[in-house]
């Protein structure tokens, strides 16, 4: 009887685990204050293998067109991880100074980039998550979309990993010595907060467990914690899946009817009802909401 409520315990009604996949959005080879960018390309991609699990990376243009940033494509793609579409310039849509035209014409410009990768899918993730602040826009990107056949790469738990990393950076450019334990703490405390908050959500929403994708970054963070952060969720009986296998998820087909548009597809699925203003905020994640606590840690 024991055994039998543990396993509930750690999976759920019936048994049956949340299952998590990883995105990873803008592979760079900048230099970083320790690792190599082919270092850190390494260790990222040994972490998903050493799991046995395969990854979508989604490709932003101008951080990978040049010789090495062409060598780390063709490293994901022989590993068989899902390459999708991030736009080339990282542009923010949701700016009132920027046109679909001029969005549209960047995020056709990545395309020759990557869909020689055997492992190119017509995907596509919109840079900050940001998906047009008026109904206009957000329609003819959604229909620009739909004619050239990308499906959207949408994130249903959100997370500022990113902004983890710029601290870390900052700190081991001060001192390449720096005791880093800390930056992992704070770092898989985070994520599992967003997690469970997204998870949450999700299920108040759809009324279900769904198959969530999570975003994180190809960044000097994750070269040195990602497999932390992968064995975390499967310790806490959470089921590591592919990329490919969560976004066949029904859940990634919606359209939210919501301007501004865009964020984690659960946040704008949850907009979309009116039940859940009050535990959503704008934008859902931002570096600015961990800045306090990381200061009070002196990180």
């Amino acid at each position: 009887m024991k055994f039998i409520f543990l396993i509930l315990l750690f999976t759920g009604p019936f048994g049956s685990a949340t299952e998590i996949s990883f995105t990873m959005d803008d592979p760079e080879v900048t230099q970083s204050p320790i690792l190599t960018p082919i270092e850190r390309n390494e260790k990222i991609l040994n972490t998903f293998e050493k799991f046995k699990i395969k990854a979508a990376l989604f490709v932003c243009g101008m951080r990978i067109d040049n010789p090495i940033g062409r060598n780390l494509l063709q490293a994901w793609d022989a590993k068989g991880h899902l390459i999708g579409s991030h736009s080339y310039s990282h542009l923010y849509f949701n700016s009132p100074r920027m046109s679909f035209e001029t969005y549209r014409d960047d995020f056709l410009k990545v395309e020759p980039l990557i869909e020689g990768l055997k492992n190119f899918a017509r995907i596509y993730r919109f840079p900050f998550l940001k998906e047009g602040e008026t109904a206009d826009k957000r329609n003819q990107m959604r229909l620009e979309l739909k004619k050239r056949g990308y499906s959207q790469g949408y994130v249903s738990i959100d997370a500022s990993d990113w902004y983890v990393d710029s601290r870390l950076r900052d700190r081991l450019l001060k001192n390449p010595n720096a005791d880093i334990k800390p930056y992992r703490d704070f770092y898989l405390k985070h994520m599992w907060s967003r997690a469970l908050f997204y998870n949450d959500l999700a299920k108040k929403v759809y009324g279900r467990e769904i198959k969530h994708t999570i975003l994180i970054h190809h960044s000097l963070l994750n070269a040195l914690f990602l497999g932390d952060l992968l064995q975390m969720f499967k310790d806490k009986g959470w089921k590591l899946i592919s990329a490919k296998d969560a976004y066949q998820d029904s859940v990634f087909k919606l359209e939210p009817n919501i301007v501004p548009a865009g964020e984690s597809i659960v946040w704008a699925s949850a907009k979309e009802t009116g039940k859940f203003d009050s535990i959503l905020r704008y934008p859902g994640e931002d570096g600015d909401y961990e800045k306090d606590e990381m200061d009070k840690l002196g990180l």
